[in-house]
Parts: C-alpha cells; sequence; structure tokens
C-alpha cells in the first residue's frame, strides 16, 4: 500500500492543535518545598507520570477521597489487602487537599493515604514502589509530618542498596540498580536538608557509589557533607574516607603528585579536626554512638599511618625530580652554569623537610652531603 505523505498544512495544523496541550503546567510538587507553588494555575492538580492525556485534572472531589480511604481501611481491617492497596493508591495521581476529623483530630487524607500505601508496599517487598509514594508525600504535602517522611525514606532506601531485593510474587527475581540507588539517596539529600537525614543520605550515597566503582560521586557526597554540615559528627568519617579515596588514586613517586598532595591534606585536616571524636549528636542512638567511637578510634591510627606513608611517597617523588633535575637541568634550565647545584639541593631538602623519618630523606642527605662537597672544591 503506498503511504501518502502528509501535506505540509496538515501538519502545521495538527501543531496548533496540540500546542495548547503542549503548554499545560505539569504539577511539580519538588516546587512547593523550593517555595514556588506548583499550584499556581489553580487547574492543573496531577502528579507527574499520571499521564498527559488524562482528562479530569481537578484535585479528588472530598467526598470521593473520604469514600476511598473508608473503603480502604474497610478492606484492610477485611484482610484484603490487595483490594485496600488499590484504594490507597488512586491518590499517587491527583492531589487531595481532603481532611478527616476523628475523634477531634484532623487525618490529611492525600499523604495519610499515600503513606499507608508505602508501608504495604513495603510489606510486600516491592520497595521501589513504596519510595516513590514516600518521595511523593515529601515533595507534594509539605505540611504533613516531613519526620516521619524522612526516616521511612532513608530505611527504605538503605534497604534498597544493602538488603537482598525480595522476589516478585515470591518467584521472579529483581535485580538492583547501583545508578538508581544513588540516585535515590541524592534525592534524599535534595529533599531533606538538614543535619538530621541529609548528612545520613549522603554518606549512604557515598559508600554504595564507592562500592560501584563511582569515586567521583563518592567524592562529591563527601565534600557535600563537609562542606554544607560542617558540625555533623558524620564530617570525621567523611574526611577520613576522602583521604582514602584520593590515596587509592597515587600510583608511586615516579608519577604526578595531585592525589598525594590532596590525600595528606585531608589526612592532616582529619587529624587536627578529629583528635578526640564528635560529641554524641542528639539524632545518635547511645550504641550507635558507642560503636562510632570505637571506629574513630581504629580510624585515628590509620589516619596516621596514612599521613606517613602519603609523606614518604611526596618525599621519594621529590627525590626523583631532584635527581633528573642534578643530571640533566643543564639541558632545559636558562642560566643553569649560573645556578649550578641549588635547583637540585632545593627539591633534595624539600625532601627531608616532607618526611624527616623516610628512607628517601637519608638519600635525599646523602645527596645534598655531595653536591655540597663537589661545590666546595
Amino acid at each position: 500500500m503506498k503511504k501518502i505523505p502528509m501535506k505540509p498544512f496538515t501538519l502545521l495544523l495538527l501543531l496548533s492543535l496540540a500546542a495548547p496541550a503542549i503548554e499545560l503546567p505539569g504539577v511539580s510538587p519538588g516546587d512547593r518545598r523550593r517555595g514556588q507553588s506548583s499550584l499556581s494555575s489553580g487547574k492543573e492538580f496531577l502528579f507527574p507520570g499520571t499521564g498527559f492525556f488524562r482528562k479530569n485534572r481537578d484535585p479528588i472531589p472530598e467526598e470521593q477521597a473520604k469514600e476511598w480511604f473508608i473503603n480502604a481501611e474497610a478492606k484492610l481491617d477485611q484482610g484484603e489487602i490487595r483490594k485496600a492497596l488499590d484504594l490507597y493508591e488512586n491518590f499517587s495521581k491527583r492531589r487531595s487537599n481532603a481532611v478527616l476529623v476523628r475523634k477531634g483530630k484532623k487525618i490529611q487524607i492525600g499523604p495519610e493515604a499515600l503513606f499507608r500505601a508505602a508501608i504495604l508496599r513495603e510489606n510486600k517487598g516491592d520497595w521501589r514502589k513504596a519510595f516513590e509514594h514516600l518521595r511523593l508525600i515529601a515533595e507534594a504535602y509539605t505540611e504533613y509530618n516531613f519526620e516521619k517522611i524522612a526516616e521511612s525514606l532513608m530505611r527504605v532506601a538503605e534497604r534498597l542498596a544493602r538488603e537482598k531485593l525480595p522476589r516478585k510474587w515470591g518467584l521472579v527475581p529483581r535485580f538492583r540498580s547501583g545508578n538508581q540507588d544513588r540516585m535515590r539517596m541524592d534525592q534524599i539529600a535534595n529533599l531533606a536538608r538538614g543535619p538530621k537525614f541529609a548528612p545520613r543520605a549522603l554518606m549512604a550515597l557515598a559508600e554504595i557509589a564507592k562500592k560501584d566503582g563511582k569515586e567521583d560521586e563518592a567524592v562529591d557526597a563527601l565534600e557535600r557533607i563537609v562542606n554544607l554540615y560542617p558540625e555533623n559528627y558524620l564530617c570525621e568519617e567523611a574526611y577520613f574516607l576522602l583521604a582514602k579515596i584520593y590515596e587509592g588514586r597515587v600510583s608511586g613517586p615516579s608519577y604526578d603528585q595531585g592525589s598525594t598532595l590532596k590525600a595528606l591534606n585531608f589526612y592532616e585536616d582529619y587529624i587536627i579536626l578529629f583528635s578526640t571524636s564528635p560529641p554524641r549528636s542528639k539524632h545518635e542512638s547511645a550504641e550507635d554512638y558507642q560503636a562510632r567511637l570505637a571506629e574513630s578510634k581504629i580510624r585515628r591510627s590509620l589516619a596516621e599511618k596514612g599521613r606517613r606513608k602519603m609523606r614518604e611517597t611526596l618525599a621519594a617523588s621529590k627525590v626523583e625530580v631532584g635527581k633528573f633535575v642534578e643530571k640533566y637541568g643543564k639541558y632545559y634550565m636558562i642560566h643553569w652554569r649560573e645556578l649550578g647545584n641549588r635547583p637540585a639541593l632545593q627539591f633534595y631538602n624539600e625532601a627531608i623537610t616532607t618526611a624527616p623519618e623516610s628512607e628517601a630523606a637519608r638519600v635525599a642527605e646523602r645527596k645534598v652531603a655531595e653536591l655540597k662537597g663537589s661545590d666546595e672544591k
């Protein structure tokens, strides 16, 4: 069958008809958290991912919302979890501002229904869907109990990242995605801008990224902890992990020493700033605090060894540069006759100063004695 080409006029007409629909503002619940009303148009109440061609874009009617919520509770009491979950998840498509009053207590139906759906999903092993429901509450219903939501977000995200994923329907295996795990932790850190949850999320993000071989992402997360939350107790571990990551990139004295210097700086900052462990946080349990004290003691010992090793590597590198300058400097240095052995001596002396107890310092001392002896002749 021969295809009939579309005429330019017909194409233009179709685009002009589609334009009003394309320009409809979509709900971006995160804008509410950033201080911009996601409902500024007064007409658009759909949540992202609902569907472009959905006709009803108004909030869920109050009576309908109450009916769904009460029916879901009844189904749950009867043990019909699947039907209860379907009713609760009706609230994942459109916003609901309905409020139910019970015994003088107000229940915000929209976020409460989504929270219950998240708990049911988590119990069923569908942790990804549970996380999405919780994230939607945090973004769309900023007046809801954020402490409760953030704690649940962290719990589900950590289970997704660290525990074995339950099988779907008890049969089909679920596979972990490092990219999604890191994205979830980043979302929590952006949503929960505060010392209770954001540093925890960033530390988990760094651990997952490091495990997945994404060192640059790990470095970014750790630097966000030390720069944005310098008073948080996790800074102690963040400085140490940054030093370890850069130490792992050191190739030896014959190569570029940028990573050596960064590792050395982080080790020295760590030793100066954390000679004693940070005090117990109000967000930290007594058990976790005692475990952290024991771990930080080990980290301080490792940091001393790491600093010594980085100094020795840097000193050995300066000796190698000094030997090269001593041997080949006359081929590329201007006024090399007037300079004599001074450039090489400078590198040897820096090696001695950098790591006075190292083997490189002993070599440098012998070279300094040789060059000074030759100058006196």
